[in-house]
């Protein structure tokens, strides 16, 4: 609930504070003393739209800020929090909410949520689940089909909530899968054309059939035997180095491997007559293996060299074809055997989308008519709820000086199915007897539609899930008497549900509450100043008083007397 209002420089109020609590609070006063502009302050803390002659004469800026108390969970806080809000903990249950608005004369307005600087739009998204605010120009959820039926499914309880669920499921399911179908069918050549594209390129990489890594292969191979006479001159070279030059050169060199032997010979022979030279022996005998070994490789190496003519035209003939491949498949022969991979998952699924056509158009079938019967159940549960409500607003209105009045609840067909379902309502309204039933929003008058407000509320109330906090501006208007007692009453009664304030004019209201604020001004004769203060006891009767008749005579004192006693007697 709310628990805290400061105005600053709104309208005639240079400074007033607020101190709210639950039940019923009335905020009374003169005319012309600032009561409107507690609502119209309250707006401002709700998002609405500001405009510059809201603010008191010679100030640069006006100021409205609110703390709402609320527990840990409610929408309110989860919605401050994701605009970055810092909520202070009031105990392990509630938490602080702290609203700022502020209007400057230039025409700029500002918006802080929970100590953190927020769009004005998020104060309104507040504003929706944390207050309820009924005067003439605030009926929205009267205004609004969608809030009827909105209205309509809160009032008919877990049995509606439930059935829209339901319904809710298997619409969404239903379209998603006839959306999947209408894009299969609307996409059927696109697809064909995309299957005989795949095909063919797929068919050209079956008849290249590149091998993994077979493009740096024979990048290696290519360059060898582009310097072939070179590699051959080198390798020739070291074998003649290592083993020596054959019978055919004339030349008598017995080479590296030659040599290294007749080393070891030599040494192994005088070994025996020292170790350590035998050590040396045994060295040699080593590095010959490894000589012999690497001149069996050179060997090898060179008559490898020897390339069946052409080879290198075949080398660059291959690489041209898988060339060709890499510049519209991918970087290397890797990434075009993955690209191949993934194109042949994808034709598959094009190939196959003829029989997910066909089982989706089963599928969509039975969902169509799934939803259809949801549809049925819970369009029979809004009908029912819908007499129970029209019978319930109905009776609240008797006792709100609209006895001759009827409400009725139509849940007719809609155009189309939509999310909530297959039905439109609207609450509608007899205002007179012998008069047609009209739609509420041009039947009644902003101070009937206060009224019908007040009685949806009260008759509502019991379901729980509304806002904290409910205000209503002119709810009283064009009545007085024993009507003026039934709306205090009524609105007595939805305060055992929720936090309400209301501003009247009518003491018959005001003897209800369970706090009484009053909005006062003075004149200096150059500045009109309004303020709020709290009035109890001997006070409260003076203001009755002065709503009664204008006057603090001993009758009138003592009509207000009876009065409040009258109340607290009926409560």
């Amino acid at each position: 609930m709310l628990t805290e209002i400061h105005l600053s420089d709104l309208g005639v109020i240079e400074e007033a504070h607020l101190d709210l609590g639950p039940g019923l609070t009335v905020v009374t006063g003169e005319t012309g003393a600032g009561k409107t502009m507690v609502v119209t302050g309250l707006g401002l803390l709700l998002g609405q739209r500001a405009v510059t002659g809201l603010i008191r004469e010679g100030a640069t800026r006006a100021v409205v800020e609110g703390v709402a108390t609320l527990p840990a969970d409610h929408p309110a806080l989860v919605r401050a929090g994701e605009a970055g809000a810092d909520t202070g903990a009031d105990t392990d249950a509630h938490d602080d909410l702290v609203l700022v608005r502020t209007v400057t004369a230039e025409g700029r307005s500002r918006a802080h949520v929970g100590g953190r600087s927020a769009p004005i739009g998020v104060l309104g998204e507040i504003g929706e689940v944390l207050v309820a605010v009924h005067g003439q120009a605030d009926q929205w959820r009267l205004r609004h089909l969608d809030q009827h039926r909105e209205l309509l499914d809160r009032f008919g309880g877990a049995d509606v909530t439930d059935a829209r669920a339901a319904y809710q499921e298997v619409y969404a399911a239903h379209a998603a899968a006839a959306a999947e179908l209408t894009d299969l069918r609307t996409r059927a050549l696109e697809r064909a054309q995309e299957a005989a594209a795949l095909t063919a390129a797929l068919e050209r990489l079956e008849a290249v059939d590149p091998q993994p890594g077979e493009d740096a292969a024979l990048a290696i191979e290519a360059d060898r035997l582009g310097h072939l006479e070179e590699l051959r001159t080198a390798a020739a070279t070291a074998a003649d180095l290592l083993s020596g030059a054959d019978e055919a050169s004339g030349r008598d060199d017995p080479g590296i491997v030659g040599r290294i032997a007749h080393v070891r010979a030599t040494l192994d022979h005088a070994g025996t007559n020292d170790p350590a030279l035998a050590q040396l022996a045994r060295r040699a005998t080593d590095v010959g293996h490894a000589l012999t070994e690497l001149a069996a490789d050179v060997a090898s190496y060179l008559a490898d060299l020897e390339v069946e003519p052409g080879r290198l035209d075949q080398v660059q003939d291959r690489r041209a074809a898988l060339g060709d491949l890499t510049r519209v498949y991918g970087p290397d022969v890797d990434g075009v055997l993955a690209w191949g991979q993934e194109a042949a998952a994808r034709l598959t699924g094009l190939l196959g989308a003829d029989d997910r056509v066909a089982e989706l158009e089963t599928t969509v079938e039975e969902l169509a008519a799934r939803r259809d019967r949801a549809a049925v159940s819970l369009t029979d549960l809004r009908v029912a709820a819908a007499e129970r409500l029209a019978a319930a607003i109905s009776g609240e209105l008797g006792q709100l000086a609209m006895a001759s009045a009827v409400v009725a609840v139509e849940v007719r067909p809609r155009d189309r199915m939509g999310s909530t379902g297959a039905d439109e309502v609207e609450i509608g309204l007899r205002a007179n007897s012998g008069g047609a039933l009209r739609p509420i929003a041009r039947s009644a008058s902003g101070g009937e539609l206060s009224r019908l407000m007040l009685a949806i509320e009260v008759a509502t109330a019991a379901q729980g899930d509304g806002p904290p906090t409910f205000v209503f501006d002119e709810v009283d208007a064009g009545i007085g008497g024993r009507a003026a007692l039934a709306v205090g009453a009524r609105l007595a009664a939805l305060a055992e549900h929720a936090q309400v304030i209301v501003v009247t004019h009518l003491a018959q209201v005001a003897a209800h509450a369970d706090r009484h604020l009053v909005v006062h001004k003075s004149d200096d004769g150059q500045v009109t100043r309004s303020g709020v203060r709290a009035v109890e006891g001997e006070e409260r009767i003076e203001e009755l008083a002065r709503m009664l008749g204008g006057t603090d005579s001993s009758a009138a004192l003592d009509h207000a007397r009876d009065l409040r006693a009258r109340v607290r007697r009926d409560a």
